[in-house]
């Protein structure tokens, strides 16, 4: 049979190694006497707080017994959350995942530690420590998976809020999981999370999806804006945005997936939809704000739609339009150069005027519906536009330039789509290429 070793075992070697007296240690590690004497004759269980001190007083790195604290403390007693809670706590501080999931591990098995652990996930998260609190989430969802509670679809939207990142195959996996449980979040949650889930797939360019996660969103936001201004109802919890905000919004995800579908006609009658904002009753400043953004949404998606149907007398529209408005440069210059691309146009001197944005392009903040995913989607669509363009002219230098630029983001979002696309373009010009331009280009093929 294996002997555990113990940390009170440890601690009692130290001191006669080092010839201490409990009272000489007890000084060292800021503790009296008769809690080094309680824990070196095993007559007491110990605290994180005691650990770190004993740690600290002989010298070793932090955490270095939280292995055997999980041991002696946790696996071989019963659970005691009073126990359990800020070592955890002290884990994420530490970035300690893997003794948070061996903690996770040994207690999940009774479903009456859930609602704690739950807290103490929420907690994590609000403290910005995602990886820690994934954990918990996932820990607390597994457990009940069979229960169908509304707490197991909060930690599968939590979940899945964490696990979106750079790598596009991971995000539609995680969205793909977590649209199960949507509708089982409270109505007003799943507004939130049904913009959530839209973006991601707007991101991943699902537009079947979108177009019936927006949908979705609509019937409910419809729903609860009818509710809000019925005599009988009591103000309750409230979203995060404005209750038109998703009645609007899913309208123009729809608009949207039309567009992108070549749909323009739909497309346009959604935007000319989205800029009339007539029935929306609230008159305070937020929803002021989004009315006014909405708008000019609406108004910028009119004259793109009618581009993409090859009315190109509304390009200079479209371009004054965009260049008042910095959170809509990146996906305007873009959709200018699809419309170039497609009909053939010189649009060099509208280059030459966004010359310093399109150079900082890559400066990109996060915006209001639009998360991190859908700017990394844009910005590779942009950067494959322009090298697309350009090496059409013969401008190969200036055209590989922003092919390896775009096919770098691609590689690293793992958008296969761009990737592929990047690669046709580099071989229908390889031969003007320099050596020194392939090898970069073969580098980048081999990361991906």
């Amino acid at each position: 049979m294996k002997h555990t070793p113990t940390i009170r075992a440890e601690l009692d070697g130290y001191l006669k190694q080092e010839g201490l007296s409990l009272s000489q240690f007890g000084q060292v590690a800021g503790m009296n006497r008769g809690a080094v004497s309680a824990i070196v004759s095993g007559n007491k269980s110990m605290s994180v707080n005691q650990i770190d001190r004993i740690t600290e007083a002989m010298g070793l790195p932090e955490g270095y017994f939280y292995d055997l604290f999980i041991e002696n403390f946790i696996i071989d007693y019963p659970p005691n959350m009073r126990r359990i809670e800020p070592f955890l706590f002290r884990c994420a501080e530490l970035d300690k995942l893997d003794a948070i999931r061996r903690v996770v591990g040994a207690i999940m098995d009774n479903l009456l530690y859930s609602p704690k652990l739950f807290e103490i996930a929420e907690e994590l998260l609000s403290q910005g420590r995602l990886e820690a609190a994934l954990i918990l989430y996932e820990g607390v969802a597994e457990a009940e998976r069979y229960q169908h509670s509304e707490r197991l679809a909060i930690c599968q939207y939590r979940m899945f809020k964490i696990q979106i990142r750079d790598d596009q195959e991971r995000n539609l996996q995680a969205a793909l999981q977590f649209e199960s449980y949507v509708k089982r979040l409270d109505a007003i949650d799943q507004l939130d999370a049904f913009v959530d889930l839209a973006n991601v797939y707007r991101s991943l360019r699902k537009w079947e999806r979108v177009e019936k996660v927006a949908k979705e969103l609509r019937a409910l936001g419809e729903a609860q804006y009818s509710m809000a201004h019925s005599l009988k109802r009591e103000r309750g919890k409230m979203p995060l945005r404005p209750l038109f905000f998703y009645i609007t919004f899913s309208g123009s995800l729809i608009g949207g997936a039309n567009y992108e579908q070549g749909n323009y006609e739909l497309a346009l009658q959604a935007a000319y939809e989205s800029c009339d904002l007539d029935w929306v009753k609230e008159n305070d400043e937020e929803t002021l704000r989004w009315k006014n953004l909405f708008r000019e949404w609406g108004q910028a998606n009119v004259y793109l739609a009618k581009l993409m149907a090859g009315d190109i007398e509304v390009l200079p529209l479209y371009t004054d339009l965009i260049s008042t408005n910095r959170e809509e440069l990146l996906p305007g210059l873009w959709n200018i150069m699809v419309v170039a691309n497609r009909y053939k146009l010189n649009v060099d001197g509208l280059l030459s005027q966004f010359e310093w944005e399109i150079s900082n392009i890559h400066d990109q903040e996060g915006r209001q519906t639009n998360d991190k995913q859908n700017i990394n989607d844009q910005l590779v669509g942009l950067l494959s536009e322009l090298a697309d363009y350009y090496l059409t002219k013969g401008q190969y230098k200036k055209g590989i330039s922003y092919l390896l630029d775009c096919m770098r983001i691609s590689t690293i979002v793992n958008n296969e789509h761009s990737i592929l696309r990047c690669v046709r373009m580099f071989e229908r010009c390889r031969q003007f290429v320099s050596d020194e331009v392939k090898v970069q280009y073969r580098n980048l093929v081999e990361m991906g």
